[in-house]
C-alpha cells in the first residue's frame, strides 16, 4: 500500500479515456455558460437600472439589444442582418472610432 494516488487514466483504454476527457471538457463549458449567464443578467440589470450618461453610453445599451436581436434573426434574413450591420457601422463612425 502506498500513499500515492493511483492514476486511473493510465489503466483505461483509448475510447474510456477520450470519453473521460470529453465528460470533462463538457462539465467545464457547462460551468463557464453558466457563469457567463449570470455575469450577462447582472449586466443587463445594470442597464434597466442605471440611466445612460451620455450618447456613447446609450449606443452601448442599443449594440447590446441589437446583438440580441441578430441572435434571434434566422440565418436567411439577410435583409435585417445588413440593416443592423450598417447601424453598428453607424455608432462606430459616429462616436469618432471609425
Amino acid at each position: 500500500m502506498t500513499d500515492r494516488p493511483v492514476d486511473l487514466d493510465k489503466h483505461r483504454g483509448m475510447a474510456a479515456q477520450k470519453a473521460t476527457d470529453l465528460r470533462r471538457t463538457l462539465a467545464d463549458v457547462e460551468v463557464h455558460v453558466r457563469e457567463l449567464r449570470e455575469r450577462e443578467t447582472e449586466v443587463e440589470h445594470r442597464m434597466m437600472t442605471v440611466p445612460a450618461a451620455s450618447w456613447p453610453e446609450a449606443a452601448v445599451k442599443a449594440r447590446h439589444l441589437l446583438n440580441l436581436y441578430v441572435a434571434s434573426l434566422p440565418a436567411e434574413d439577410t435583409r435585417h442582418r445588413t440593416l443592423v450591420a450598417a447601424l453598428l457601422d453607424d455608432f462606430v463612425r459616429l462616436s469618432g472610432k471609425a
